[in-house]
């Protein structure tokens, strides 16, 4: 069949589609296995960077290996053919071979250490994905052969397959909330197979149209010192990709939409550079190009403080508008450089006698150096350097590598231009000029960063401290409410434990909320933490706060998952710390899967507390949380502690009232009152919130994430409302007589459990009216719940806040400061304010040993108090 010059132009364009297809499917697969191994080894940034280092090894190799296949193969569509047909097979196979190898693996990860684990994650990321990567790589070589002398070059089908990576980055934020992990892979699948099938349908087609091509060149291999150089660019990019996502991911608050914008605006501008740049190599872009890289990535970190405070201050009206304006910023301070970086490998590969050999030996090599960035950035660039430092050094190592092939002497001059300019930005700005709203006065205290985490501990003028993981999220506050908020989480957990021996925390933090557990006698305490920097925070910057509680804990740098999926010890009593569900890779510490790993954890009898805050959720997404809950815990409980709800698991039966109440006969007066932070008991029954009832509709399941995806939408949205959110609870808050039934309290400690009872709910419809703007009604509200129940600590601090802001009306209706004062701390001994305002009005009035007592007071109840702890 002869085939005229205009079909046979459109069998060159063909095999171009199917190759952005094929780039589609390759990131898709990529991002969907990152997900696969982070879920399999419990470390998502380890299960992030593994993949990128596997894939960019496997394609290294591949690409090399595919010249001397596509050299001797007659037909090499149908080989690339036959490879997308394997590679979609493979993607179908691999989650079934993990979930039979995952209770092995899981076993076997009892006996090693985490370092040992992370080398046997690198060890299977390694196997399992270095052979579709290592397919890939060959098809790459197959491909441009076959468009070898044709009017598709390199730049075109390069740039095409990398435009198709980009559609690949952005499928999995649609498809993994909507369709789950293993339909996303189907669907690629398919895709994959249609790819391999079309291929194979045209590969007659395209063996004519080869035949009259001119007669191939020999395969010509660049210098390896041309290799070498553009090994060592792959690996900068690769690095520089890496710290983006943690710089930009900090600022945008690394949810899972951010990741995926940073990819595939990365991938954006490599494929526009190879498209298109390389049209103007007549206008000097070997000598521009390094510099263009060079300066681009150090104006974006001369920017990051101002870039930085306008995300912070800006008020964006929807989910579009936010995700538009973010991916406008990275556009601008990364398209740029990528645009750059696409268009080196067309470039450089016209050098040489044959474009499309000496290009797949390039690519090859970049490749190879990019995987081996990959592990550099991890294991060395970001614990010695920092993320900032790294990035300076990116800016630097890239143009370097570029000039040495400009072959300018003069250039070298512009270089040294450069490495002056990177030495001021080669630091994170601090936390007050990248967070000039919220942070304005603040100074940082500690810093500490590696490849998992980055932790900042910042001092507040008044003395206080905050713990800020990943800039924007902040664990915990020394401010004395936040504090016994910390406290709480301890208490209640093991509170509802008739006689708890031991207790795991899984989440450290500032080691405050262990601190609560220091009452219960004796007690072991462990504590599981991923964070160094939490680790180092909680023992030397917030000892004075969590009283040196760390001499009494076992603690246990890992990853949640992995320790409950290792460990072979087992617990009375479970905690999961408070954390923000909306960023990447932690959602699934709410999913059925973790509530498992828990429940295999606890002895007989014993219990897992889960806590939230309510200002993190909407309906939808609480709903899916306490679904996934009760199908693991069918005897589940809510307990309600100010805006934070607690889940309550015991393993077998709920016993209701008695676990509490046993617990404290076990205890003198003065535990009691410490172990229920002075509330009492009753107190604690009495922010009891009913049963989980069992609700239709999605669960939170590790290889189906929803509440990742579905809450920063929310939260952009204007749906996470806390007024509406509490309205509900209220709905599902159990009648006095209904709730005394599901307690097993007795007839005759029916007024005890009724007043605190009835005090919480009336607490909580305050605090509804309060936000919704009714004051009035809320003050109303709170005084009644103070009259019901004057121990619980949330409502006598409600009605003191509300008495310290009406100290002027206070005066006005010929009250003394003193007295209207001393009203204050007779409702809540520890009010901050009031105490200050004491110590200050006696100091002034000449006495001395009474302003002494007051300053002591608030020292006790605030340690780090900057103007109390000056007088010392």
């Amino acid at each position: 069949m002869n085939i005229n010059s205009g079909n046979t132009h459109k069998i060159w364009w063909l095999v171009a589609i199917l190759y952005f297809f094929s780039g589609l499917t390759s990131l898709a697969y990529e991002v969907l296995w990152s997900r696969m191994l982070s879920m399999q080894f419990g470390v998502s940034i380890f299960g992030v960077v593994l993949t990128v280092a596997a894939f960019m090894i496997g394609l290294g190799l591949g690409s090399l290996a595919g010249i001397k296949w596509a050299g001797q193969s007659k037909n090499p569509i149908s080989v690339f053919a036959v490879l997308e047909i394997g590679i979609a097979i493979y993607a179908l196979l691999l989650p079934i071979f993990l979930r039979y190898t995952s209770g092995w693996m899981e076993g076997l990860s009892s006996q090693l250490t985490l370092l040992q684990w992370y080398l046997l994650q690198g060890a299977g990321a390694l196997c399992l994905l270095l052979i579709p990567a290592f397919a890939m790589g060959v098809g790459f070589a197959l491909v441009l052969k076959v468009v070898e002398h044709t009017p598709i070059s390199l730049g075109k089908i390069y740039g095409l397959n990398t435009l198709g990576g980009v559609a690949g980055a952005i499928f999995p934020l649609w498809s993994l909330p909507a369709i789950g992990w293993a339909d996303s892979v189907r669907i690629m699948a398919v895709l994959g197979l249609g790819v391999g099938i079309t291929a194979l349908a045209l590969s007659r087609s395209i063996s004519q149209a080869r035949a009259s091509l001119p007669e191939k060149k020999n395969d010509e291999r660049p210098p390896v010192s041309a290799l070498m150089i553009y090994a060592g660019i792959g690996a900068g990019s690769i690095m520089l990709e890496i710290g983006w996502v943690r710089i930009y991911g900090m600022i945008m608050l690394r949810t899972e939409y951010v990741l995926g914008l940073i990819l595939a605006v990365f991938l954006l501008g490599i494929a526009l550079g190879s498209l298109f740049l390389p049209r103007l190599k007549k206008y000097g872009l070997s000598i521009l190009m390094p510099f263009a890289i060079g300066g681009g990535v150090l104006l974006g970190l001369f920017l990051l403080p101002a870039t930085s405070a306008w995300i912070e201050q800006s008020d964006f009206k929807s989910f579009f508008w936010a995700t538009t304006y973010q991916a406008l910023i990275l556009g601008i301070f990364t398209l740029p450089i990528t645009l750059a970086l696409g268009a080196w490998l067309p470039l450089l590969a016209t050098r040489y006698e044959n474009a499309e050999s000496s290009g797949v030996w390039l690519y090859g090599a970049n490749c190879l150096g990019g995987g081996a960035g990959a592990i550099i950035a991890c294991l060395v660039g970001i614990p010695l350097l920092g993320t900032v430092g790294m990035i300076a050094l990116c800016a630097v190592a890239i143009p370097a590598f570029g000039l040495i092939w400009a072959n300018s002497r003069r250039a070298w001059l512009g270089f040294v231009v450069l490495l002056v300019a990177a030495w001021p930005l080669r630091t994170m700005p601090p936390v007050h000029e990248l967070l000039p709203k919220i942070e304005a006065d603040s100074r940082n205290l500690y810093l500490y960063e590696d490849a998992i985490s980055l932790t900042h501990v910042v001092r507040q003028p008044d003395g206080q401290r905050i713990l800020l993981s990943d800039l924007q999220r902040m664990d915990a506050s020394t401010d004395p409410s936040a504090v016994e908020i910390q406290k709480d989480q301890a208490r209640l957990a093991l509170l509802l434990h008739p006689a708890p021996k031991s207790v795991l925390f899984l989440g450290l933090g500032t080691g405050i909320s262990v601190a609560g557990s220091k009452p219960f006698p004796s007690l072991i305490r462990s504590a599981v933490e991923l964070s160094q920097g939490s680790i180092n925070s909680a023992k030397y910057l917030f000892s004075p706060v969590n009283g040196n509680i760390l001499d009494q804990v076992q603690i246990q740098r890992d990853d949640a998952r992995h320790f409950l999926s290792s460990t072979q010890r087992h617990y009375d009593v479970i905690v999961g710390d408070l954390f923000h569900p909306d960023i990447a890779g932690m959602g699934s510490l709410l999913s059925v899967q973790q509530f498992e790993r828990a429940k295999n954890r606890l002895n007989q009898g014993g219990v897992f507390v889960q806590w939230l805050a309510l200002n993190q959720f909407e309906i939808e997404s609480l709903k899916v949380v306490l679904r996934s809950f009760e199908r693991v815990y069918p005897n589940a409980q809510l307990f309600m502690d100010g805006m934070h709800l607690a889940l309550v698991g015991p393993k077998d039966e709920f016993t209701g009232a008695s676990s509490i109440l046993q617990n404290l006969m076990r205890m003198d007066v003065s535990e009691q009152s410490q172990a229920t932070g002075g509330e009492g008991g009753w107190t604690w029954i009495g922010r009891y919130w009913g049963p989980i009832d069992e609700m239709n509709g999605p669960i939170q399941d590790e290889w189906e994430p929803y509440i990742e995806y579905k809450l920063p939408r929310a939260r952009y949205d204007g749906n996470v409302n806390l007024a509406n959110l509490m309205s509900w609870l209220l709905q599902r808050h159990p009648a006095p007589e209904s709730a005394m039934k599901m307690l097993a309290i007795d007839e005759s400690d029916k007024s005890k459990f009724g007043r605190d009872y009835v005090a919480t709910e009336l607490t909580v419809r305050a605090w509804v009216l309060s936000i919704q703007g009714d004051a009035a009604k809320a003050g109303n509200l709170i005084w009644l719940a103070y009259q019901a129940n004057p121990q619980d600590r949330w409502i006598a601090n409600s009605l003191a806040d509300s008495m310290w802001q009406s100290l002027t009306q206070a005066k006005e209706r010929g009250l003394s400061e003193r007295d209207a004062l001393q009203r204050i701390i007779k409702v809540y001994p520890d009010h901050v304010g009031a105490l200050r305002a004491l110590w200050h009005l006696e100091s002034t009035e000449g006495k001395p040993q009474i302003a002494e007592q007051y300053r002591s007071r608030l020292l006790a109840n605030s340690p780090l108090d900057s103007e109390a702890r000056s007088i010392q």
